[in-house]
């Protein structure tokens, strides 16, 4: 909005002619545009555990606080688009500026390497002078382990000294002549992108490089020497020319050893894998390497991902040929590395019979690949463990019986979240969905706890085979229905497989609907009360939470994720496929609270 007026004049000098001659409006709103771009950019590539993890300097990790206080980034770039136009109008030899001038642009060059840097590292270490930076570049260096937005994050007042120097070499193009406006396009876009490497957080640059040319490390610096000055603040001061350190001698020491360190790049191999899939086409941008910010919020469809769907579908054809599984989000609990790995395959697919086979060699490959690295527990999300694709990731064990890897279907802690949600009063239930995995399960264990249910299956040979589980005197709790019209006195109905609005019609008025059915159902009934698909909260101890499971809220995880983290939590060393163990339910929920994880509210 604030952009608008300039885009306003572009669009009335365009049409009407007018004094904008050089078209400077416009300019102002393209390179804003490339700006935008060019920051989200490296954002996400920043946030590409699969790129970058290997090399990450700092390891502390992010979070949502970091995320919320770093969202305003872009203020920065439209603050200098203010700034500049403010002093164009003032200055002389600013308006009629040629399209490009490489006179203009050496000079701004020199410029910047005299006035700007040796402005910059005076003021920057004046900011950190004992009030000034409790007062002010505090708020800067509250990011520990900096991203490409932290750049662009200062108080007010550091904002407008930022703008300030940036338009200084500009300015002196105007007044001292070669002016231009390529020389600004070229200027400040090269001075994000040396921001952004100051503050990504992953070194890129080879040893071997500064060792050819020793000189270059004191003319540019490296993401490890910014990141230097953000873990050891009293160091490295430089804007972006290391030289002023060097002559100032403030050089952190530590220097070429952290950066030997970071490019060796030992690889962490996590703990524990979830492995996800995409849910529709919208969701594959539900990731942090694609949408930095749009992933630590809730996913809702909006129509900017369909724009996006159409712009980045070559990108999801090559990662669905090329890329068997993609690493999309990494953090830690209590020393444990925890990991989202995501099949490139949605919903859909699972339900197409001639890629059943296909997805299996998927779910296989990232199994045996979790096996070679370590790691200790892997459990299977959503359509991943569907009974009639692997039988619950029982066919995995059966091709691969001595794996040390822990596969987890987490069905015990979802049906145990399910069934903690009704009310220890009840006396009748009704289920549908009600021979499948989890409908079993849930069937039984209220049956034992005598509550009858009502289980709506067309299969008497299903049904049977259930009911023969139980103790004879506890068999009589369990009714086969075929019709919902059958349960129009039961006040809550249990859904475990899509349902139509008009089918909802069949429940009393003040029913509850408890759901573990993907998608949940519409919410058409205003006189009922419609339950969430089954999560917990995390532990408030984990560290670099700053990725929303898809639409659940911030620092919450689906069942299944949580089932399988218990596991790795406890050290259980049996396999969770296949048919849930009732006898199971009761401790799985107790380990679940022993740990910190709380059921959604």
């Amino acid at each position: 909005m604030i952009l608008a007026p300039f885009l306003a004049r572009a669009v009335h000098a365009h049409l009407y002619g007018g004094d904008d001659v050089d078209a400077w409006s416009f300019h102002m709103v393209l390179l804003a545009l490339l700006r935008f771009a060019h920051g989200n950019l490296w954002m996400a590539v920043s946030r590409w555990p699969y790129l970058i993890d290997r090399y990450r300097i700092e390891k502390k990790g992010i979070n949502f606080d970091q995320v919320d206080r770093e969202s305003h980034w872009d203020d920065a770039i439209i603050l200098q688009a203010l700034v500049i136009t403010a002093l164009r109008e003032w200055l002389p030899g600013a308006h009629n500026l040629p399209l490009f001038s490489w006179q203009g642009l050496a000079l701004i060059l020199a410029l910047h390497v005299g006035p700007v840097e040796c402005l910059y590292y005076w003021c920057h270490r004046f900011m950190h002078t004992p009030f000034f930076y409790a007062s002010y570049h505090c708020h800067h260096h509250a990011s520990v382990q900096t991203e490409p937005s932290t750049a662009h994050v200062h108080t007010f007042l550091e904002q407008v000294g930022h703008a300030l120097l940036l338009c200084l070499p500009v300015v002196g193009t105007w007044l001292l002549g070669g002016a231009s406006i390529g020389a600004l396009y070229v200027y400040w876009l090269a001075c994000d992108f040396a921001n952004a490497v100051g503050h990504c957080n992953f070194e890129f640059v080879p040893v071997w490089l500064l060792r050819a040319l020793p000189f270059l490390k004191y003319l540019v610096h490296t993401p490890t020497y910014h990141s230097l000055h953000h873990s050891e603040p009293s160091s490295n001061y430089c804007l972006f020319m290391p030289v002023y350190d060097l002559l100032a001698g403030t050089v952190n020491p530590k220097t070429d050893h952290v950066h030997k360190e970071a490019r060796k790049g030992p690889v962490e191999h996590p703990d524990f894998v979830f492995l996800a899939h995409g849910v529709n086409l919208q969701s594959f941008f539900h990731q942090p390497f694609l949408m930095p910010y749009g992933s630590t919020h809730p996913f809702k469809p909006t129509w900017t991902t369909f724009v996006l769907l159409i712009l980045c579908l070559p990108l999801y054809a090559v990662l669905w040929f090329v890329c068997p599984v993609i690493i999309m989000d990494r953090k830690t609990l209590r020393r444990r590395k925890l990991q989202i790995w995501t099949v490139p395959r949605f919903g859909i697919n699972y339900f197409i019979p001639f890629e059943k086979n296909s997805i299996n060699r998927l779910i296989e490959s990232a199994i045996l690949d979790a096996d070679k690295q370590g790691v200790k527990v892997l459990a299977l999300g959503a359509l991943n463990k569907n009974e009639s694709l692997n039988g619950g990731g029982k066919l995995f064990l059966d091709r691969h019986p001595d794996l040390k890897v822990r596969i987890v279907h987490g069905n015990t802690l979802t049906a145990a979240i399910i069934l903690r949600e009704i009310r220890p009063d009840t006396r009748e239930v009704f289920l549908t969905g009600s021979t499948s995995k989890l409908g079993r399960a849930i069937s039984l264990y209220l049956a034992l706890r005598g509550v009858r249910v009502l289980m709506l299956t067309p299969s008497r040979e299903r049904f049977e085979a259930i009911r023969s589980e139980l103790p004879e005197e506890r068999q009589h709790l369990l009714v086969q229905v075929t019709q919902y019209s059958q349960a129009s006195q039961c006040p809550v109905w249990i859904i475990g497989k899509g349902m139509m609005w008009w089918e909802q019609r069949h429940a009393p008025p003040g029913t509850h609907f408890h759901q573990f059915v993907v998608p949940p159902i519409a919410e058409v009934r205003r006189d009922c009360t419609y339950g969430k698909l089954a999560a917990m909260r995390l532990p408030d101890d984990v560290e670099n939470l700053k990725f929303c499971e898809l639409a659940l809220p911030r620092g919450h995880i689906y069942a299944c994720h949580a089932g399988g983290l218990v596991h790795l939590l406890e050290g259980w060393d049996y396999h969770e496929v296949g048919r849930i163990d009732v006898s199971r339910i009761d401790p799985t929920w107790d380990a679940a609270m022993r740990h910190g994880l709380r059921p959604m509210q």
